[in-house]
């Protein structure tokens, strides 16, 4: 039998606010210290009132609107009612009824598919607890509850694994460029959980005129339960399959590796003859395998009514526009342009739409490359040829060189030396063979440690490449006296004789030597 996977994810993402959610305490992710940043309204004392965090609701508009959403404009928060140690109040303020965004949708590389988005809303945090190793109780951290926490939840459209980490990856991508969250998975601040089902692709599946949703909205004649359609009351049902959730993944491998896991395990289990169980289960990082947590036939009755102590939103139109207007060029638009406009392959594109920084210091080297080369008046399509050598030039030394040097140093931000200025000059002299590769590396190394000038630096450690053809010639007999048996080989039709030849001319000029002019010298002299 074939089976079909049906997956949807529900993705919780700390916001990146200076304060919490419904009070004044600091917003710190990075607080080594427990319970520090409360006071007696994150932590629920009798008394208190909650006040709207502004920027929250803001940043979570901008999410929406960069996710194609529907903006609802009169909404209002909830209580959501349930007891865990580390929930303070006994309750979480959430949205159930009138989430502030819904049907929105994101477009994934992988075949430029779109997922729908159910629903996203706004909530705060709960707290965090602590399992000394070695003891039979565990302990409270109390910083992280009332944070600002947004919630977004996709339709079922999802089909792999490979689907699923794209999803989680583009939207890591887009709450970055848009400066609302750090989003990093393994710090805790985007937190993914996945909703599995595998079908017979024999069974038909009813879709009724009310197909949407996670669950999380009222009953009606047809239910998703998440994966599973039934008419209510009518005795006739039509399966997408058993729900298996799979809670707190922590990494876009996790993601991919449970999905993958979870589709075998379940697609073993039917072809046994047996049934899927509904439950909630974890995922072992080290054993690569799910496991059973809690079985989970129903969803829980949180008891949810309006936030007695929050008036509701009314989100006004005039502050959509002014958001809309803040939004940026997002991961999809700029990859897109990056291969248009600088002729990248995707892989390329990609790698400077994820490494935001250096796709910047990119285009300004690249910029700076333009004008270099605008000033030797060359004609128009010869212009462009030289300009697209020059681009993958400079890409190159950027991918391999430099990023070789920056995950061997660590180094980041301002403490990265070497001006896009500078970068273009290095470039310029390697194309215009004023530097040899070998020359090129050192230069760099250089470059990378002072920030200076390549200009510069050539002049003081004696760098400049020799091309003069008297001197080099001189070099290229010695070298032809030391190596007879390679002379004899080239005269035999060894080609690789010559390049051996090269190399000792290179090396014993220090890389200096101009490796064209060196080969137009051997081969003049041993033909």
């Amino acid at each position: 039998m074939e089976y079909k996977p049906t997956i949807g994810l529900e993705i919780h993402i700390e916001l990146d606010t200076q304060s919490k959610m419904f009070c004044s305490c600091w917003n710190d992710p990075e607080e080594k210290y427990p319970n520090v940043n409360i006071c007696p309204i994150c932590l629920g004392h009798p008394g208190t009132l909650p006040v709207i965090n502004k920027e929250a609701v803001k940043k979570v508009l901008k999410t929406a609107i960069a996710l194609n959403c529907e903006i609802q404009k009169r909404t209002f928060f909830e209580r959501k009612n349930y007891f865990y140690p580390d929930l303070p109040k006994g309750y979480q303020i959430s949205q159930y009824s009138a989430p502030l965004a819904q049907r929105g949708y994101l477009e994934i590389p992988i075949k430029n598919k779109k997922i729908r988005i159910e629903r996203i809303h706004l909530e705060e945090d709960t707290g965090k607890l602590v399992h000394p190793e070695g003891t039979d109780y565990s302990l409270v951290d109390f910083n992280r509850a009332g944070i600002p926490l947004m919630e977004l939840v996709t339709e079922p459209d999802i089909e792999s694994a490979q689907e699923a980490r794209a999803f989680v990856y583009e939207l890591q991508l887009i709450l970055r460029y848009l400066g609302v969250s750090r989003a990093n998975m393994e710090k805790g601040e985007l937190r993914c959980e996945v909703n599995i089902s595998l079908r017979n692709l024999k069974s038909q599946v009813f879709r009724g005129p009310h197909s949407a949703g996670s669950g999380m909205g009222q009953e009606s004649s047809f239910q998703w339960s998440p994966f599973r359609w039934k008419r209510n009351g009518a005795g006739v049902k039509s399966e997408l399959g058993t729900k298996v959730e799979i809670k707190n993944l922590n990494s876009l491998r996790a993601v991919e590796k449970a999905i993958e896991y979870e589709i075998k395990r379940q697609r073993e289990i039917l072809e046994r003859g047996e049934r899927v169980v509904q439950e909630t289960r974890g995922w072992d990082e080290k054993k690569e395998i799910t496991f059973s947590q809690r079985e989970k036939e129903e969803a829980h009755d949180y008891r949810y009514f309006p936030e007695p102590d929050l008036p509701p939103l009314k989100i006004e139109e005039k502050m959509i526009q002014e958001i809309k207007s803040e939004i940026p060029e997002l991961p999809s638009q700029r990859r897109e342009r990056l291969k248009k406009e600088y002729f990248l392959s995707d892989k390329e594109a990609d790698f400077y739409v994820s490494q935001k920084d250096m796709g910047e210091y990119f285009e300004k080297v690249i910029s700076e490359l333009r004008d270099w080369i605008k000033t030797k008046k060359l004609k128009e399509k010869v212009e462009e040829e030289e300009f697209k050598k020059l681009i993958k030039l400079a890409s190159n030394y950027i991918l391999t060189d430099l990023q070789a040097l920056l995950k061997e140093t660590k180094i980041t931000g301002e403490d990265f030396l070497i001006t896009p200025e500078n970068f273009a000059e290095f470039v310029s002299m390697i194309y215009t063979g004023e530097i040899s590769s070998k020359i090129a590396k050192t230069l760099l190394k250089e470059m990378f440690a002072t920030g200076a000038d390549p200009s510069q630096i050539i002049e003081n450690k004696g760098l400049r490449q020799i091309t003069n053809e008297k001197e080099l010639e001189k070099i290229v007999k010695e070298v032809i006296e030391k190596n007879s048996q390679a002379v004899e080989d080239f005269k035999k039709g060894k080609t690789a004789a010559l390049q051996f030849l090269i190399g000792q001319v290179m090396a014993q000029t220090k890389g200096k030597a101009n490796p064209e002019i060196v080969n137009k010298i051997l081969k003049k002299l041993l033909i």
